[in-house]
């Protein structure tokens, strides 16, 4: 026999009216997702503990999340480690290692990150650097519901920083070598600015109008009651050349920098594992023959590098802002993620391109509000590629099932409670020649297994760093530490042999 007391009368009532409100459209239990990218940041960040670097809104973004201690890059180049994001799938899964390989000559029916959230009832659409476009590779404009909204890497606004010429750098991220014919080869063009710091307005710069657009694309998303979003914004400094407005520079003294600790190749290790010169190389006034770098242009770098994640900071921030004016905070996902870390000089490299710490850690943020515990901090080892499966899990979608490989592991349970564990290590590759160097990266260690993938007899070339020992990565402890040595080889054993790689190298 029913119970019809007001009370029975007024609980259903109200509980009907919820489930009419979560079903109307099937649409208004769904989160929308912001997706920051940030190109070559590593954590030096007031919220990981940087004590140098001015980073109040990412710091202010962490606090509403979860920020990841141990978070690390599947490979440490722009182009391969986008497409481990969008994929979730490794380079050592795929052989997309070097640039001019585009990811649906390998997978034409790959589902990325975005399409996924398309193909569950979300409009899709990017803002300035998500897909790497340059050196021969594009957009992906199957990922987007509307076209991809470009914006410039490479910029200068000083007639010194370029000679009114076009550069090295300008050349390979406009792809202009398959755009213009008899244009010479790279190092047949200028080099330009590796800096430049004009008193400018911030939307002088990429950034700055990147930021305008997404906080337009939000006024016009949240008047949209029929779709929830799916945005990815990617900020492009502080990748080369650190170009910023002024008032950046000036938050920072120079004096002050931090300067790199160890500049030598660490003891016992292989000469061509450390990255030496390359990209740098492409900016003035970094010498060309191999010279040393002076302390001032290593202060000046530092220095640099400082500002421009200021300014991306500010820009970021601006975002932010918006979304929480709008009042969409609690109701959307965030994710930052830088693509990979940064060499500043330790073992006298400069850029990324290596298996190294500096070169493979990289900041890692997720905030939701009521999935994710707010202001704290996990020492879960995390990749890249776990970002695609997480992303979908917190946004209610299904998991990713390809067709790619898809590698990345859910980390919900890690977001809902630091302490969980759902991987006891991360794992990431480099090519080098003919060898892939496969590391195996757990809280402790990180062991580097170089061998030919064309070659199974050749001989194995092995690296160990203890990071409790030896932070600096000073000294390769393979001969002396043989039994972690043995067990990071065996944890390594119960991944895919790598695939050898694809397409060409173009630096």
């Amino acid at each position: 026999m029913m119970n019809n007391t007001p009370l029975v009368k007024l609980t259903t009532t109200l509980l009907c009216g919820l489930l009419i409100c979560l079903q109307v459209n099937g649409q208004e239990t769904k989160k929308n997702v912001l997706l920051i990218l940030v190109d070559d940041l590593k954590p030096t960040l007031g919220t990981y503990g940087d004590p140098i670097a001015i980073s109040p809104n990412i710091d202010k973004l962490a606090a509403k999340g979860m920020k990841f201690d141990h978070a690390y890059s599947n490979q440490a180049v722009c182009m391969a480690s986008r497409y481990n994001l969008m994929l979730g799938t490794r380079s050592t899964s795929s052989g997309i290692y070097n640039f001019g390989t585009q990811f649906r000559e390998v997978y034409p029916e790959a589902v990325t990150l975005p399409q996924h959230f398309i193909k569950a009832g979300y409009h899709a659409e990017s803002m300035g650097k998500v897909f790497h476009i340059g050196h021969g590779n594009d957009n992906d404009e199957a990922s987007w519901s509307v076209p991809h909204h470009k914006e410039k890497v490479i910029e200068y606004l000083l007639p010194e920083s370029t000679g009114g010429q076009l550069t090295r750098e300008e050349a390979y991220f406009q792809n202009s070598h398959m755009y213009i014919p008899d244009l010479p080869h790279n190092k047949g063009l200028p080099r330009g600015a590796a800096w430049e710091s004009p008193d400018v307005l911030d939307e002088a710069y990429a950034d700055g109008r990147i930021a305008t657009h997404a906080i337009n694309r939000l006024r016009k998303l949240s008047t949209k009651d029929d779709k929830p979003f799916f945005m990815a914004v990617g900020f492009a400094r502080p990748h080369l050349p650190f170009s910023v407005p002024k008032k950046y520079w000036d938050m920072y003294d120079k004096a002050k920098m931090p300067m790199p600790e160890f500049e030598k190749d660490p003891q016992g290790t292989p000469g061509f594992t450390v990255k030496r010169r390359g990209e740098i190389d492409q900016f003035f006034p970094v010498p060309e023959n191999g010279e040393p770098f002076s302390e001032d242009l290593k202060r000046n770098l530092i220095h640099g590098y400082y500002a421009s994640i200021s300014y991306m900071d500010a820009q970021l921030g601006r975002v932010i802002d918006e979304l929480e004016r709008l009042d969409m905070l609690d109701n959307t996902v965030i994710a930052l993620w830088g693509d990979h870390g940064w060499h500043l000089g330790d073992h006298k490299s400069w850029t990324k391109h290596s298996n190294f710490e500096q070169a493979n850690r990289i900041p890692l943020i997720f905030v939701s509000p009521g999935a994710v515990k707010a202001g704290a901090t996990s020492k879960q080892l995390a990749e890249t590629v776990d970002i695609y499966p997480t992303l979908a899990a917190l946004a209610g979608l299904s998991s990713p099932s390809g067709p790619q490989p898809i590698d990345g592991l859910n980390l919900t349970p890690v977001l809902k409670d630091p302490d969980v564990r759902v991987r006891d290590h991360a794992y990431h590759a480099f090519p080098r020649g003919n060898l892939i160097g496969s590391a195996i990266r757990t809280e402790r260690y990180r062991m580097v297994e170089w061998k030919n993938p064309n070659d199974p007899s050749a001989k194995k070339i092995y690296e160990l760093y203890d990071y409790l020992e030896d932070p600096l990565e000073t000294k390769n402890f393979a001969k002396s530490k043989t039994k972690v040595l043995n067990e990071l080889i065996a944890i390594l054993a119960t991944h895919p042999a790598a695939k050898s790689p694809l397409g060409r190298q173009l630096q």
